[in-house]
């Protein structure tokens, strides 16, 4: 295992040397505010259990305060609540993420995307400040305990995929250029009104330049939510040395273009549309992959009700159902040429949006969360364990 990560770290060192800027230019262009490490014990209790939102393959999140105007870290319980992802101090991959963020967060703004508040880098900590999203993840309501998390109604849904391709839209556009490559419904976060925010920009990825077609890179990300063409289309070689031997490493290479994050977000909405995981190996025989399994019946109005979450009964029409699954169908295209770019889909989701919808789903989403206390609110950045790896 020791060999294995040191490998890692030798292949992601010769990604970072391919980045134009250095970390000095990175920090130094991105306008943050810069926290110190005791600042932020001093916001979180000393990274109290108590405070803790969430945690993943990165480190963990927790709920932390800060003065509202001068944006200081203060006390817990005064202020505006933040929250503070704490990078797992081992290793170069927790600091190339924790870069990443900040090379991509700390240049973008768009209300589709988290905002990032600050960092911290002090001594091996490595911190990062966000905006507070009140109601957590799309994977929590989608798929958590259904106690605490009711399911979401058809109009809720459908705003929070518009929301979702408006961001990626974005980070697509020709002035951005940048590939998302880890989008799943963890990474969408929704405020107290619903809205999407995209998050964890940990492996996001500059978008090819000049005449090149593709950045060819390690294959990372999560099972079930990459594209075809990104799993294991090449080899990258790596000599390290260990214990006084030197090992050859070779890793899996993959064609990451736009197109890869066009595929990912088909199965989001596909996600949303079934209330299936991407991957479920609870389910029965054949049915593991939601993909594979849904797609026969997505093209066929008679038989997609089998794919629709029985939870949305009677909250859609059934063209509006087929549109969304048409649509998700094509983003799902085996030959990337053949999806949609992601503002096309933008366009097509705006369609079914409807006033009346999102009205009624507002109504029946505040009578459910009248029953809840408001401190028992889902919160942000809560992840499986396990929320990233090479796939």
């Amino acid at each position: 295992m020791e060999t294995i990560s040191q490998a890692a770290g030798c292949l992601q060192l010769l990604y970072i040397s391919q980045t134009p800027r250095s970390e000095g230019e990175i920090l130094q262009s991105s306008n943050l505010k810069t926290f110190t490490f005791s600042e932020l014990k001093t916001a979180t209790r000393n990274f109290s259990p108590d405070t803790v939102l969430g945690a993943g393959g990165f480190g963990s999140v927790f709920k932390g305060w800060i003065d509202e105007h001068s944006l200081t870290a203060t006390k817990p319980g005064t202020g505006i609540v933040t929250a503070v992802k704490r990078f797992n101090q081992e290793g170069f991959q927790g600091h190339k993420e924790w870069l990443a963020e900040i090379n991509y967060l700390g240049q973008l703004h768009h209300p589709n995307l988290v905002k990032l508040i600050g960092y911290c880098l002090e001594d091996e900590h490595r911190l990062l400040v966000y905006e507070f999203m009140a109601w957590g993840s799309m994977e929590n309501h989608l798929f958590r305990r259904r106690s605490y998390f009711p399911p979401l109604p058809w109009g809720i849904r459908m705003k929070v995929a518009l929301g979702a391709a408006k961001g990626l839209a974005f980070l697509h556009n020709a002035k951005t250029q940048v590939i998302f490559r880890d989008f799943k419904t963890s990474n969408i976060l929704l405020d107290s009104n619903y809205n999407t925010k995209l998050s964890d920009f940990g492996l996001a990825r500059d978008g090819p330049t000049g005449d090149r077609s593709h950045v060819s890179t390690r294959v990372m990300g999560t099972y079930g939510y990459a594209a075809p063409e990104y799993l294991a289309t090449g080899i990258a070689l790596c000599f390290i040395f260990f214990s006084n031997l030197i090992y050859a490493v070779i890793y899996p290479t993959g064609h990451l273009t736009a197109k890869s994050d066009i595929y990912s977000f088909g199965v989001v909405l596909l996600e949303m549309l079934s209330g299936r995981r991407a991957v479920d190996k609870n389910r029965p025989s054949g049915e593991h992959n939601l993909v594979d399994w849904a797609k026969p019946y997505l093209t066929n109005k008679r038989r997609i009700f089998r794919v629709l979450d029985t939870r949305l009964q009677g909250q859609y029409s059934l063209n509006r159902a087929q549109k969304a699954a048409n649509r998700a169908l094509q983003c799902l295209a085996a030959e990337p040429k053949l999806r949609p770019r992601m503002d096309e889909v933008v366009k097509a989701l705006e369609q079914l949006q409807e006033p009346g919808d999102m009205r009624k789903s507002t109504q029946k989403e505040r009578h459910v969360n009248a029953r809840n206390p408001s401190s028992d609110k889902p919160t942000a950045y809560q992840k499986p364990s396990a929320s990233r790896h090479s796939v």
